[in-house]
């Protein structure tokens, strides 16, 4: 029986193939299934397209070494 349950299994065990299957039979049985959905999605590498990379808060957030500057870059990505 193809559960949302086994999809899970098979995904934690690296069968991404065989969970997406899975979860597009799910979609098919119940299409507003949102669980199955956010799942394909994820595993599809569907996700929100951003026009660029900001390289110098990248630099910044690989450089982080304290609090302070968490909070900034926190602070940063609240207002995006």
């Amino acid at each position: 029986m193809k559960t949302l349950t086994l999809a899970q299994i098979y995904e934690l065990q690296g069968l991404k193939q065989e969970a997406l299957d899975i979860y597009h039979d799910i979609l098919k049985e119940d299409p507003e299934n949102q669980e199955a959905q956010s799942a394909i999605q994820r595993l599809s590498g569907i996700r929100r397209q951003f026009e660029g990379v900001n390289e110098s808060m990248k630099q910044f957030f690989i450089d982080m070494e304290n609090e302070d500057e968490f909070n900034e870059f926190e602070q940063w990505l609240s207002e995006l």
